[in-house]
């Protein structure tokens, strides 16, 4: 069985000791790779994920070529709540964002658990209203602000989850997840980093200007913060 220590999942450690260890017997460590799918739109959910040290992106596929991030998972979280709502299926493509270190549990002992558990289930479901808030603020984020705005959030938002001031994520990738054009990341990036808020460099960013990262994202990253405030107060976790 994992150790109480060796979790540092937010999500996990808001449970009071018993409850954590009851969750952890069915956990198993494993390390995440850049670009790994996780879970396909519409596919049955085969495995939970709480990342430690990782951070995992939610697309929504719009057409065989269109795509756009919705949301983004790391530890503060879990991947996998749609079985906490009863629903076996995925419903949005998962990747890894920031590869790194996540605690799997397979999607059987994951719903045997919220069973046994109340105080888990308790959790599950303040954290299934703050991702739900996430969603609709990715939404209008998406429509309404500019690239740049949105890259510094998305990257906040990363480090925060991943825990750590440097990732590596190609333009490519980028414009994927942000639903815009490659020439957008790379004119976005370069203005961040003319500023000197970022290092950017053959795919590995490395925040360098945090607070000024901060100034310059759009309101919704602070706005995020706040709604995993509210929905889990009381609990120990934070965003």
């Amino acid at each position: 069985m994992l150790p109480l220590a060796a979790t540092n999942n937010r999500l996990l450690a808001a449970l009071p000791r018993g409850e954590r260890l009851h969750v952890l017997e069915g956990c198993e460590r494993v390390d995440l790779k850049f670009g790994e799918v996780l879970a396909e739109s519409g596919e049955p959910i085969r495995h939970v994920y709480f990342p430690t040290r990782c951070a995992i992106v939610l697309i929504t596929l719009l057409d065989e070529r269109a795509s756009v991030e919705v949301g983004l998972v790391g530890n503060e979280g879990v991947l996998g709540t749609a079985l906490a709502l009863d629903m076996g299926v995925s419903p949005q493509r998962a990747l890894v964002q920031g590869p790194g270190g996540a605690l799997r549990m397979t999607a059987d002992l994951f719903c045997r658990a919220l069973e046994d558990n109340p105080e888990f289930q308790h959790v599950l479901r303040r954290y299934v209203h703050a991702v739900m808030a996430q969603l609709a603020q990715t939404a209008g984020c998406t429509r309404f602000h500019v690239v740049e705005a949105r890259l510094a959030r998305w990257l906040l938002m990363t480090q925060d989850r991943a825990d750590s001031n440097g990732f590596h994520v190609t333009h490519e990738f980028l414009a994927r997840v942000l639903g815009v054009r490659r020439v957008g990341i790379t004119r976005a990036a370069k203005r961040l980093q003319d500023q000197g808020l970022i290092r950017y460099a053959r795919g590995n960013i490395v925040v360098v200007d945090r607070a000024g990262l901060e100034t310059s994202a759009c309101g919704c990253y602070a706005a995020d913060k706040a709604s995993y405030a509210r929905s889990l107060s009381g609990r120990g976790i934070e965003a």
